[in-house]
């Protein structure tokens, strides 16, 4: 009687109602995986108490390990003791962590996905704790896993020049949209525009208020281009402060045009797909970024994109979007004008992004994460 394999995963980011980027990729992804392989036992290592709707199947059994890992010392404590026991003690054919940290004090043969290297690049915009424990651990753990996997050729190539892992033992997984984000009719833009920007039209942000995000370039670009249009279209900016935003807000109480823009905060995955939607444009202009998910979700409900000439965002654009230079003032300012002036441009955005957009899915990223973990247990 053969025995069965078990694969032990580290969902700590699968919280209800909580899921944003890695929390996302966890869940589209390994809801796929463990459906799609129920001949295999997936054991969920949560480090809080879980909700249901995260067993996803029979063959996925649910272990909680103390403490909530939410800080750099109880990261420590939760991967190195809690998650290396339990590993020890059970020695799974393969732990598989989505959210790039490994751990150091087992055997276990380990694929860890790490979505990006921003705090090798904005170290300045992290704690110094996290600093250090993200300089001391994260190449340990790219070099401890047998396979790494992330979501962007930019994000590999990052990854083999500063932690000298070999490309081959990389693989490209990228990321997927969320399925609710698609084009709504008239009818609904136009409810939302009535709910979110007194019923004009508006750009969007959307993503976490952080330096690293560029906000404080976004809202200087949009006083200048509403100072040389008289534009009476508005900025709707969706996602939570995570950083202290001294330098945004400065910004922002200097604006000519601040009674204009909206800070919507967080908002429920639906919601924010009909806010997508109904937007004149996606502006996305961070200073790095290992994927961009905004910028596919834009493109899927066949909304233009204004996104930044750097990192990975050259990459997932893949020539559907306009490209500036996210430092630039001017550059950003110029593209606002152009995507509200020449409608030609906007309808060959969205065609384009219509056909780029479909290069990404979750069914997809499943696939080929799956393909990645194979190669470690096949070579078992």
């Amino acid at each position: 009687m053969s025995v069965k394999m078990r694969i032990a995963v580290n969902t700590r980011f699968l919280i209800t109602n909580k899921l944003e980027g890695i929390g996302f990729f966890t869940f589209e992804s390994m809801r796929r995986i463990v459906h799609s392989h129920p001949e295999i036992d997936f054991y969920f290592l949560f480090d809080r108490i879980y909700s249901e709707e995260f067993v996803f199947a029979k063959n996925v059994i649910p272990v909680v390990l103390f403490p909530p890992a939410r800080h750099t010392l109880l990261w420590l404590w939760w991967f190195e003791i809690s998650v290396a026991h339990w590993l020890n003690k059970n020695n799974p054919d393969l732990f598989l962590s989505p959210d790039g940290y490994g751990c150091l004090h087992t055997d276990v043969r380990q694929v860890i996905v790490m979505h990006d290297l921003a705090y090798e690049h904005f170290s300045d915009h992290i704690p110094i704790i996290a600093r250090a424990y993200y300089r001391y651990f994260m190449p340990r753990f790219a070099k401890k896993a047998i396979r790494v996997a992330t979501v962007s050729e930019f994000s590999k190539s990052d990854i083999v020049k500063h932690y000298h892992i070999l490309p081959e033992l990389i693989d490209v997984v990228y990321s997927g949209p969320k399925e609710v984000y698609k084009p709504i009719d008239v009818e609904r833009k136009r409810n939302v525009k009535k709910k979110y920007s007194d019923g004009k039209e508006y750009f969007l942000y959307v993503g976490s208020i952080h330096p690293r995000k560029n906000i404080a370039k976004l809202l200087e670009s949009f006083d200048q281009f509403k100072k040389e249009t008289n534009s009476d279209c508005k900025l709707i900016i969706v996602g939570r402060k995570v950083w202290d935003s001294t330098n945004i807000n400065k910004i922002y109480m200097e604006m000519k045009h601040k009674n204009d823009i909206l800070f919507a905060g967080y908002v429920g995955t639906q919601e924010l797909a009909e806010i997508t939607a109904s937007a004149s444009a996606m502006i996305f202009v961070s200073l790095f970024e290992g994927f961009g998910v905004p910028i596919i979700e834009a493109m899927n409900c066949e909304v233009p994109v204004i996104t930044s000439n750097t990192t990975s965002m050259i990459e997932i654009a893949g020539g559907a979007a306009i490209l500036v230079n996210p430092t630039s003032v001017d550059e950003i300012s110029f593209a606002l004008k152009t995507i509200m002036s020449n409608e030609t441009l906007r309808q060959t955005l969205i065609e384009k992004g219509i056909i780029q957009a479909k290069k990404f899915s979750w069914n997809l990223t499943a696939d080929k994460l799956w393909t990645c973990c194979e190669k470690v247990i096949m070579g078992k």
